[in-house]
């Protein structure tokens, strides 16, 4: 006998749909966001002048970085996405670092912790940029890698020492630990 027509049916029921992990997710990524300067802060008209000398440029540059740290690891990511599009194998590679570090280093609300020791963000970044970079050098695009690294350093470079940095307010802990140690993480 036959059944057309009918549907057929699982024994297994589908697993449920966890609501409560994707409501968790959206409110990490939202929160994970606002770690980020606003982009009109950063592109700001009125704040873009020329250095005074080189320690000017210096100190812009320090304050800037920690400032705007985020942001101008948006920018370095979306310059070697734009840097890999003839590369599908590179960009397959970059899509799995975006998601390494989006969980490691955008979304984290909580310090990383590795054998109980914990770890700044500072660390973190600079770890997954080296992971970053190595992994596509991997991938045979290495032209492509380095000219967007050096793109990315350049405009980041020239951005920071060109906005004026006597207008962000970086809170006291932030503040202290730049002077000591150079660059930290932000607030």
């Amino acid at each position: 006998m036959t059944n057309y027509g009918s549907i057929p049916t699982s024994s297994h029921p589908s697993p449920p749909i966890d609501l409560e992990y994707i409501s968790r997710a959206k409110h990490r990524i939202k929160s994970g966001l606002a770690t980020r300067r606003p982009w009109k802060t950063m592109f700001d008209l009125h704040s873009m002048s020329l250095p005074h000398g080189f320690f000017d440029a210096v100190s812009r540059i320090k304050t800037n970085l920690v400032y705007f740290r985020a942001n101008y690891a948006v920018v370095v990511l979306v310059i070697l996405f734009l840097s890999l599009i003839y590369h599908p194998t590179s960009l397959l590679v970059l899509a799995v670092l975006v998601v390494f570090w989006i969980f490691l280093y955008f979304l984290r609300d909580e310090p990383l912790v590795v054998f109980r020791h914990q770890i700044d963000d500072r660390t973190v970044m600079i770890c997954l940029s080296v992971l970053t970079v190595a992994m596509l050098l991997f991938t045979h695009a290495t032209v492509n890698v380095l000219g967007a690294v050096l793109t990315a350093a350049v405009l980041v470079v020239v951005h920071a020492a060109v906005r004026r940095s006597d207008d962000l307010y970086l809170d006291e802990d932030a503040a202290a630990a730049s002077e000591a140690s150079g660059l930290t993480s932000y607030p």
